[in-house]
This record gives C-alpha cells, structure tokens and sequence, in this order.
C-alpha cells in the first residue's frame, strides 16, 4: 500500500499552558511543501483569539478530506465512463454530535456536489448516481470513518 505524512507544529511561546490562556493554532506541513494553519474551532471552550477563526479545524479538515477523496473518485469514474465535466464544487457539510457509544464525533457528512458536463456524451441522472455510488465505495475516506455519509447531488 501507501504511507502518508504530515508534520503538525504548535509552540506555546510565552502564553500561559497551566492556566489554559494559550493559542490552539499550529501548522500542519505536509511533504510536497504545502502549510496550512489548524486551529480548533472558535467555541465557548476555547474563544478567539485562543481559537483562529482563519484557521482550518480538524472536523473541517476531516469533511474537506471526504470531499476531496469522493471527488477525485467521480472525476475518474467519469472520465473512464467517456464523460467530460467542466466543474465540480462540494459544499459539504459534517455535524458534530454524539455518536452511538455516546462519543462526541463527526456523526454524519452530507455531500452536495454540483457538477457539469460537456461534450457529445453527458450522463442521465442513473449515470450520475451511479458514478456517486461507485466513489463512494471507493473513497478511502469514507471507508475510513465510522460516520453516515450521503450524497445529495444537486
């Protein structure tokens, strides 16, 4: 199989640790070069400035991931199936609730891409449900994580 990296950095500074005044915000380094700065999600646990709000949080992170991976699944299957598509764009959506062993998790993640095609050849709607089918059972994602996930295409 694949192995798969990722540095997270965080450094307190001078912020006080012990009395829980301190930045959540780090930065997550990845092998190809890229940086993208993490934070928690601004919450009445942890307000901003303690928070970023400019920050992604693991939980965004964890649905763009499923996106992502759903996505490039799609554009593959498509492209293998003699469809073109012009654009494809996911507003997707993760709840954090409590889980069945009453665990606070990512629950479910609702997909809505929005994709369109071009060329002689444009899939009917079984086609299009079809190719989300088969991403989704194909996306390591999804077969990664113990949330509900549904696709509304639209």
């Amino acid at each position: 199989m694949s192995e798969h990296l990722a540095t997270v950095e965080w450094s307190r500074g001078d912020q006080d640790f012990t009395g829980n005044r301190y930045s959540r915000a780090h930065d997550w380094r990845f092998d190809g070069g890229a940086v993208v700065r993490g934070s928690s999600a601004p919450s009445a646990l942890v307000p901003t400035p303690l928070s970023d709000p400019t920050a992604v949080d693991p939980e965004e992170a964890l649905v763009a991931a499923l996106s992502s991976c759903h996505m490039l699944f799609f554009l593959a299957f498509a492209a293998k199936g003699g469809f073109t598509v012009d654009s494809y764009r996911d507003e997707a959506v993760g709840i954090l609730g409590r889980d069945e062993r009453g665990k606070t998790s990512i629950t479910t993640v609702t997909l809505r891409p929005a994709v369109v095609f071009s060329g002689a050849q444009t899939p009917d709607g079984v086609a299009i449900d079809d190719l989300h089918h088969r991403a989704h059972s194909a996306c390591y994602i999804a077969n990664s994580i113990r949330a509900e996930v549904t696709i509304e295409p639209r």
